[in-house]
């Protein structure tokens, strides 16, 4: 599901108050987000309905953005990851690359510091799909050129984590 942030930044960046169940309970639905309110409370020493309010609290609060599922990319047809960083001329154009997020090889837009403006991560079918991808990228107006990195594996993909860093 993407998110719509009518901008470049996303809105409500501050963080949320937690307690240590809050961040378990974040945890588990992050390990597994189709456990039930009963399973969860189990886990976390609550009744189903204190799970609840507090999953709708966190929902609520936009902690919890989307309940989705994680799709492999290679049995969809779509094995080849990769990164590509978008050289806009100006903040303004970066905009119009935002605009391409309609296409389906394109997994997240983000905007960034250094050389390029925005980084995608795109997922196709092949190196040709990749090419008519960037094909589009370079028809936005405003843009200059890109770098592309293919992913050879992924060792880790996650989320960020509920607990506090040490």
């Amino acid at each position: 599901m993407a998110k719509n942030t009518n901008g470049l930044q996303p809105e409500g960046s501050t963080a949320a108050r937690l307690d240590a169940v809050d961040r378990k309970l974040l945890g588990l639905l992050a390990d597994d987000s189709s456990l039930s309110y009963g399973e969860l409370g189990q886990a976390l020493h609550l009744s189903a309905p204190a799970v609840h309010e507090r999953v709708k609290r966190l929902k609520r609060d936009r902690v919890i953005l989307a309940t989705v599922a994680r799709l492999d990319g290679a049995k969809l047809g779509r094995p080849l990851l990769c990164f590509v960083q978008v050289i806009t001329s100006t903040v303004k154009r970066a905009r119009q690359v935002a605009a391409l997020s309609s296409l389906a090889d394109i997994e997240e837009i983000h905007t960034v510091t250094g050389e390029s403006g925005i980084l995608l991560k795109v997922r196709t079918r092949d190196t040709q799909a990749l090419e008519t991808l960037l094909a589009k990228i370079h028809g936005v107006d405003g843009v200059e050129g890109t770098r592309t990195q293919i992913a050879l594996s992924t060792l880790l993909e996650r989320g960020p984590s509920p607990h506090l860093a040490d």
